[in-house]
């Protein structure tokens, strides 16, 4: 509870947006970077992800609310491919969360002052559309690319 904007149920055909606070299932997702020191001070320091628990080979960070893991895994290249999508060549494959447009702009606003390099930058996709959004495209230093986003309707975050 205590999270306003998506209530996702456990089976993925009840998903839906909602506009009330809402119980939110938190994902994990391990990903592979090359160099844990600088991936750690990249999700800890540039994103503002509070640390979990680590090892030597890995760390955990509260990401936005869910787990996100970084293993170090020896010769990763992080290389993506691209898709075309809004005009926009866009890293595939690439992660990343649906914010509220506060939370959005507070981050766009946290990364720039921190002079992270963008990938695609902040910018609004499919203006005046059903699927308006705000999003912005990074790598991290092991070259995962993430991307985040804010509909200006949350309710319309499947509309077609």
């Amino acid at each position: 509870m205590g999270r306003q904007g998506w209530i996702v149920s456990p089976v993925p055909s009840t998903r839906y947006a909602a506009s009330v606070s809402a119980v939110l299932c938190p994902f994990h997702l391990a990903i592979p970077v090359d160099d844990l020191a600088r991936c750690r001070r990249f999700y800890g320091e540039r994103m503002g992800c509070p640390e979990g628990r680590s090892s030597a080979r890995w760390v955990d960070f509260d990401f936005f609310g869910h787990q996100l893991v970084i293993h170090e895994v020896e010769g990763h290249a992080g290389l993506a491919g691209r898709n075309r999508v809004d005009g926009e060549s866009v890293p595939v494959p690439h992660f990343g969360l649906v914010l509220s447009m506060a939370d959005w702009e507070a981050l766009r606003d946290r990364l720039v002052a921190a002079r992270v390099r963008f990938e695609i930058e902040p910018t609004i996709r499919f203006p005046g559309e059903v699927g308006e959004q705000a999003t912005m495209f990074l790598f991290d230093p092991a070259g995962n690319a993430l991307e985040f986003k804010a509909m200006r309707d949350p309710s319309r975050l499947f509309a077609k």
